[in-house]
């Protein structure tokens, strides 16, 4: 599995292939990347795609030497779960909301 960014989507694709397992959409707001959404195909669901797919996420925002808003509540649990990466983290704008 490879965690690929597509920027003309606004997202990261965990893709085995061509074929897509799962994604994580963001925007962006300058240097901060502001995770909205993550979702991952039910035949894939519990088997670590979407924990994948948010590392390779995170790694490729840290190498930008960007932040990170985790309105996504999976996004946001997945680094509460891994001290490491909470260092990316920015507050949200008050009124923001994901999903």
């Amino acid at each position: 599995m490879d965690v690929v960014e597509v920027p003309d989507g606004s997202r990261f694709e965990a893709r085995d292939g061509e074929r897509v397992l799962g994604f994580a959409e963001y925007h962006r707001d300058g240097r901060t990347v502001v995770f909205t959404h993550t979702e991952v195909g039910p035949e894939h669901e519990g088997q670590g795609v979407g924990g994948e797919l948010v590392r390779g996420a995170l790694d490729a925002v840290r190498d930008r030497g960007d932040d990170v808003v985790a309105l996504c509540p999976f996004v946001s649990a997945w680094i509460a779960r891994h001290p490491e990466y909470r260092d990316l983290l920015r507050e949200a704008a008050p009124g923001s909301s994901g999903g």
